[in-house]
């Protein structure tokens, strides 16, 4: 059972994902083969919603006077995952949104090549017109599910530096990219001093099954949660997580090249957590016990 905490943070959660339609223009409308797609316009802010019922959560925000400062919280956290490693030379983002972290992640690091993947093309196709997403010969989209593109990268002997899981619905992220198997193709992905940050929610019935997921594909992780956001980052490694000095020294390191990004980088590392906070029995997400089962038996 849901507790009264649970159930008023999540009440905050919906609030904070929400954009009230009545303050907003609606410029696109489109429906998919995966969801209903919408972009509005407050002010100067222009936001990639995916339209659940009767309800439209952001999933990208973009300030028209300042088109590089990344609007929503979750964004600049997932950017915690360059404390963890050498400067990327390969990167994957899983989820392309408006397209806010490829575009960031090239600006940051013009040498390095990225692949974005993508299941739905109509949010390629709405990144691009509206948002200012634009594939380069070092930056490519792949209009496919992520298991297959994993599982085939695998396959292929290909390694990434930099993993960014970001992978959502209108509801929450595929069941099939939750799970052990999954997430250990991304394992194998990684370098061997590579990183990896995944974006999910702070407060969620999942919470602890996720939690026991990655742990046991991972091994110890960090949990970087900020007071003015409803989504946990999971931060994760193949080497050894770094001392709190070493990911003070990197932050520092990277402080200038992100500020123009509205990245308070220097905050994060005193924000990180490593401690098991899930019961220790939590049964592990698989193929074969994926999260709608356990939505459904609650």
């Amino acid at each position: 059972m849901v507790s009264k905490r649970h159930r008023f943070a999540l009440g905050l959660l919906g609030l904070a994902l929400l954009l009230p339609s009545a303050w907003a223009e609606v410029m696109h409308r489109e429906r998919s083969l995966y969801q209903t797609i919408l972009v509005v316009k407050q002010g100067r802010t222009l936001c990639l919603q995916f339209s659940l019922r009767r309800a439209q959560r952001n999933q990208s925000c973009l300030d028209e006077r300042r088109p590089e400062r990344m609007v929503l919280a979750y964004t600049r956290m997932m950017m915690a995952a360059l404390l963890l490693g050498p400067q990327p030379q390969r990167i994957l983002v899983v989820g392309l949104g408006g397209g806010t972290l490829p575009m960031a992640l090239t600006g940051i690091y013009p040498d390095a090549r990225l692949d974005a993947v993508e299941i739905d093309p109509a949010v390629v196709r709405v990144a691009k017109r509206h948002f200012g997403f634009a594939e380069s010969e070092r930056l490519k989209v792949h209009v496919k599910d992520a298991r297959v593109f994993t599982r085939r990268a695998v396959a292929a002997g290909r390694s990434y530096d930099l993993i960014l899981l970001d992978a959502f619905g209108a509801d929450y992220i595929p069941e099939h990219l939750m799970t052990r198997e999954y997430l250990a193709d991304v394992r194998a992905l990684l370098s061997a001093d590579g990183a990896l940050a995944a974006n999910t929610f702070a407060v969620s019935q999942l919470y602890d099954h996720e939690s026991a997921t990655y742990f046991d594909v991972f091994g110890p992780f960090l949990n970087l949660k900020l007071p003015s956001s409803g989504n946990r980052v999971i931060l994760a490694t193949k080497a050894q997580l770094p001392s709190l000095m070493a990911l003070n020294a990197r932050a520092a390191a990277l402080d200038k090249s992100l500020a123009p990004y509205g990245i308070d980088i220097r905050s994060y590392p005193r924000r990180l957590k490593s401690e098991i906070d899930w019961p220790r029995d939590t049964r592990v997400l698989t193929d074969q016990y994926a999260p709608a089962n356990l939505l459904q038996g609650r």
